[in-house]
């Protein structure tokens, strides 16, 4: 690993954050069975303390500052198209999921905003076209499903941002952002078992226009398994920084053995540069200290040494608009200066104080369970989720039916194929044959190993959107979840194009009881 000789400024800086760390460490949130109290400094707290300050601070799931009690995020329901602004539960303190599952209750709901906590107005909204067009009317990209990453922060139930391809999050228009050479530090915490190999699941530095302008003109945070540009040890996902035209894991332009593959379930990431220097950390944001993976040069390719960073700010996709990544984000931030390593270390034990967990947040059948899927809707109690051959339909099935249609209704309960955290259904009478959507409808088709067969099989368990059993969105297209239409099955939106997402009865067409397994 390639390392420079440390500046006295550095050195100076290292010391005072250390100084301030020590203090800052008696501050971090307490997290308990059930509970957790609000801190007297969070993330940005500790930062400005290590004098480089939060100049974008950006959470779905708690406060980062301790005095923080202004709006999170936005969401947007699809029965009415009116937002709601979701705050902490008090100053310092974690979302209030609560508001959102009443605003949303019946329907879907879509994040619109993503909210700067710092006061500059750094807020993320549905990124626009650009290199590359998003799959949304007029080129943009889709927002992401409010209730698709339900999880939990010192016991209480918040909400992630579930980046399915084609999803995407844009400021182009900041304020004190690093540009060119200047320094800066950021820090995001992911779903470390969520991520593909496509381009680019980012946090962080972008063009300011929606397009590639060479290398250096970005300084994003990288997670995925992609190996085009850019890899580390073992098989991914890695940590990388994106700089454009180029995913790096070190000073080399592809294979740095000292970048490790890292899939914790809760990720902390970081990526920081300055003039010839830049460093990647990461650890598991559950315990633990951060590890150092590169800290040294610049890339030894021409164009990165200096940097021309230009500004913007982006989320789940590449600097230009490229769409075709998959991941989960909590909380991040970006910094003006280059953070010390005490300074980091100390947000790293803040951020396992908070206490971010599973437990309870989704409520589905459980991995390895037989289950059939029991409509809910008034007119069809008696119908399940039935195969035959590949078509997929609901019947009627009762204790009078067919060994046959017993088995056919009849599906064990896997981890999700391109997602652990979600889950994917295969055919009890056709060991290897999924539930899949393809153009929207559910077939029952054998797996054949692609990321588009798993991504297509992978549905993700809420709690039912009529309040019973669950409903099922997709994966790949988390506003759509597992509907049944005149008898058929369909993934479907709450109101757009297709029959199948009529608004009539959508909440109890997209509930299901996993009931005990007929076969």
């Amino acid at each position: 690993m390639m390392t420079q000789r440390p500046t006295r400024r550095r050195l100076r800086r290292a010391a005072l954050a250390g100084a301030f760390a020590g203090a800052l460490l008696t501050g971090v949130l307490v997290a308990g069975a059930g509970t957790s109290q609000a801190a007297t400094s969070q993330p940005c707290d500790i930062y400005a303390a290590g004098g480089t300050p939060c100049v974008a601070a950006h959470s779905t799931t708690r406060a980062l500052y301790g005095t923080y009690s202004g709006p999170l995020y936005q969401v947007r329901r699809a029965s009415d198209n009116t937002t709601r602004d979701i705050a902490p539960v008090s100053a310092g303190s974690y979302a209030d999921a609560a508001t959102q599952d009443s605003f949303c209750a019946g329907t879907s709901c879509l994040i619109t905003i993503i909210y700067d906590q710092t006061g500059r107005n750094n807020r993320l909204t549905q990124a626009p076209p650009g290199g590359f067009n998003g799959p949304a009317a007029g080129g943009y990209d889709n927002l992401a499903n409010a209730t698709a990453a339900p999880v939990t922060v010192g016991g209480h139930k918040v909400y992630g941002v579930f980046v399915a391809p084609g999803t995407g999050y844009r400021n182009n228009a900041t304020n004190g952002i690093a540009r060119g050479d200047q320094p800066e530090g950021m820090y995001a915490i992911f779903d470390g078992t969520h991520y593909n190999g496509g381009c680019c699941f980012d946090y962080g530095n972008a063009e300011t226009n929606s397009r590639d302008n060479g290398n250096g003109t970005m300084e994003a945070i990288y997670f995925g398994s992609n190996k085009v540009w850019g890899y580390g040890a073992g098989n991914g996902p890695w940590i990388m920084a994106d700089l454009e035209n180029g995913l790096f894991s070190g000073v080399n332009q592809r294979y740095n053995a000292g970048d490790p593959s890292i899939s914790h379930r809760f990720l902390t990431a970081i990526v920081k540069g300055e003039p010839n220097h830049w460093a990647i950390r990461g650890g598991n944001a559950q315990s633990g200290a951060l590890g150092t993976f590169y800290d040294g040069a610049r890339p030894n390719v021409a164009g990165y040494n200096p940097m021309k960073k230009e500004g913007a700010i982006i989320l789940g996709i590449g600097g230009d608009n490229s769409v075709g990544a998959a991941g989960t984000f909590y909380e991040g931030v970006m910094t003006s200066g280059y953070p010390s390593d005490a300074t980091e270390n100390a947000v790293q034990a803040n951020i396992v104080a908070a206490g971010y967990g599973t437990s309870g947040s989704t409520g589905g059948p459980a991995v390895g369970s037989n289950v059939s899927l029991r409509a809910t809707t008034a007119c069809c109690t008696t119908r399940y989720i039935s195969h035959s051959g590949a078509t997929v339909s609901t019947q009627v099935v009762s204790a009078s039916s067919s060994a046959t249609d017993k088995s056919n209704a009849s599906f064990t309960v896997r981890a999700g194929l391109a997602n652990s955290a979600c889950v994917s259904f295969e055919a009890r009478n056709a060991a290897g044959s999924y539930l899949r959507h393809q153009n929207y409808q559910l077939f029952l088709h054998a797996n054949d190993g692609s990321a588009l067969f798993a991504s297509d099989a992978t549905f993700c368990p809420q709690t039912g959107r009529n309040g019973q059993g669950n409903s099922f969105a997709s994966a790949n297209f988390p506003d759509r979840f597992i509907r049944h239409y005149n008898n058929n099955v369909y993934i479907a939106s709450n109101g757009g194009s297709n029959a199948w997402d009529a608004t009539g009865l959508w909440a109890d067409d997209v509930s299901w009881v996993p009931a005990p397994a007929w076969a």
